[in-house]
């Protein structure tokens, strides 16, 4: 009998409750609110904000504010240097090194125990639960998962208080008992040299039955590109012939699905998706044939949504998951069990369902590129980007874009740097394409489209190999979950990529 049907009834179980997702959501989160009210009611915060576990959510949302980390950044560099009962009981210990904002270079995310299991870790294994469900002949306990982490440093110097990456806080905290089925070792998985890593992981990795994958789509990409070179084989399933799954999240994995299937060509190869951040786990892929996810609504966070046209007012309609509508873009707000309250993440999603909540990631409420009325979004590129592919063979690696707002002969446009790992035969037909596929898409960028007289076609710019590595390695951000923003309202980012690309 195989070691993964030994371990399959210690998941199964958990199937009960995920069902309730479709029934119960309502309950499921006012049932979150109040634990997290309740737990938090003696903090610093909670007496500030009036927290009770009997607080209707009307009244939290009237006595709460909406926050961004400029808002909570002071309780949080608080709670850094050790203070405890601020935002969340106790003393924080972990912090999740993220993207900065306008005003730093990184944000510094609280990872509470709570948060850590009721959240993080609690996605992780509901990605198995699911997985399996869907796969009754998998193996995957049979062999080891490769797991890609980032690493940590100390905080400020406290003893026993650390920040890092989030894969790095949660390669160190797991259950011993999961490092028996995990590669590589930790201390391998834990270097701060992404090019040193990255060799050491191959060499570890390539020697052992790998039978999942655990990742960013483009690092795990630039491990497995390593295995093959120090393999020799032309397949990365001759070295790992029982490699089944690539459970992925951290960037939009439509970029790279090609990559992967040129790589692994064994038909019983799965791919799952997963919305996880340094501010928790929020979505998996349940069903391998819908690429939306479901929200993981009886974890450690409530969730609220801004509708994106409200989102620049002063005073913007705010709806619990209850008072959402599908087919609409929202701004996601979150409040967590690490001491985030009303947090606006950044991100933005539409639901495709209501019964199961069921959504997409839309992309990021200032990842977006609105210079001329055209509103191009993330999901827009990544769906033009797409077509042009499938349509000229190409396959892209990384790109980012942004406008040109009147060039010395009074145009004005879209520039795009695109890294390609398959060039396509003929680059004015891509970028013809992509632009055609973008009108389609978008109407409001067809609109300004129209006979050329507002925003002329995009302009590629093609990137050199390694380029966008090269950036990221600039920025101190080569590895762990750092990853190149897509589109931007402003020229500081292409400008850097630019400069890098002579």
């Amino acid at each position: 009998m195989s070691l993964t049907n030994i371990i399959r009834p210690i998941f199964s179980h958990r199937l009960c409750k995920l069902d309730l997702y479709k029934t119960e959501a309502e309950a499921l989160q006012r049932g979150v609110l109040k634990r997290l009210l309740g737990k938090a009611a003696d903090t610093e915060w909670g007496k500030a904000h009036g927290f009770d576990k009997n607080l209707s959510y009307d009244d939290f949302a009237l006595q709460t504010p909406l926050n961004t980390y400029e808002e909570l950044k002071g309780y949080i560099d608080r709670m850094r240097h050790g203070e405890k009962d601020v935002l969340w009981p106790g003393r924080v210990r972990w912090y999740a090194k993220s993207s900065g904002t306008t005003n730093d270079k990184s944000k510094f995310i609280p990872v509470s125990n709570d948060g850590l299991h009721d959240t993080h870790y609690a996605g992780g294994t509901d990605a198995v639960v699911w997985y399996l469900r869907n796969n009754p002949k998998s193996r995957i306990f049979d062999g080891k998962a490769l797991i890609l982490g980032g690493s940590h440093a100390p905080n400020y110097n406290l003893q026993g208080s650390l920040v890092g990456d989030l894969s790095a806080i949660l390669i160190e905290n797991i259950n011993p008992l999961v490092n028996l089925v995990r590669v590589p070792k930790k201390a391998t998985a834990l270097l701060s040299d992404f090019e040193v890593k990255r060799d050491r992981i191959a060499q570890e990795a390539m020697k052992q039955n790998v039978t999942n994958l655990s990742g960013v789509p483009s690092w795990m990409l630039s491990v497995l590109n390593r295995v093959m070179e120090l393999s020799g084989k032309q397949y990365l399933n001759e070295v790992w012939p029982n490699l089944e799954v690539f459970f992925h999240g951290g960037v939009a994995f439509s970029p790279y699905r090609g990559q992967y299937e040129r790589l692994i060509t064994s038909p019983g190869m799965h791919y799952m998706e997963s919305y996880n951040a340094s501010e928790g786990f929020f979505g998996l892929q349940d069903d391998p044939t819908d690429v939306a996810m479901s929200l993981m609504i009886d974890y450690g966070v409530f969730y609220e949504f801004i509708p994106m046209d409200e989102f620049d007012k002063k005073e913007p309609t705010v709806v619990p998951l209850w008072g959402v509508e599908t087919g609409c873009n929202y701004a996601m707000v979150i409040s967590t069990s690490s001491g985030l309250w009303r947090y606006i993440i950044g991100d933005m999603i539409c639901f495709t369902s209501r019964d199961p909540y069921k959504f997409i990631i839309t992309g990021r409420t200032k990842s977006f590129i609105n210079a001329f009325g055209e509103e191009l979004i993330v999901d827009n590129a990544e769906k033009g980007l797409a077509e042009a592919c499938r349509r000229t063979g190409a396959e892209v690696l990384e790109y980012t874009a942004a406008p040109v707002f009147m060039d010395a002969d009074g145009k004005c446009r879209h520039q795009w740097v695109v890294e390609f790992s398959r060039e396509p035969d003929n680059i004015e037909d891509f970028v013809r394409i992509l632009d055609e596929s973008l009108q389609q898409i978008n109407s409001d960028y067809e609109a300004k489209r129209y006979k050329d007289i507002t925003l002329q076609r995009l302009e590629l710019i093609k990137g050199r190999p390694g380029l966008f590595n090269d950036w990221l390695k600039q920025k101190d951000k080569l590895g762990g979950q750092h990853k190149v923003p897509r589109l931007c309202n402003n020229r500081d980012i292409i400008e850097q990529v630019l400069s890098l690309n002579e």
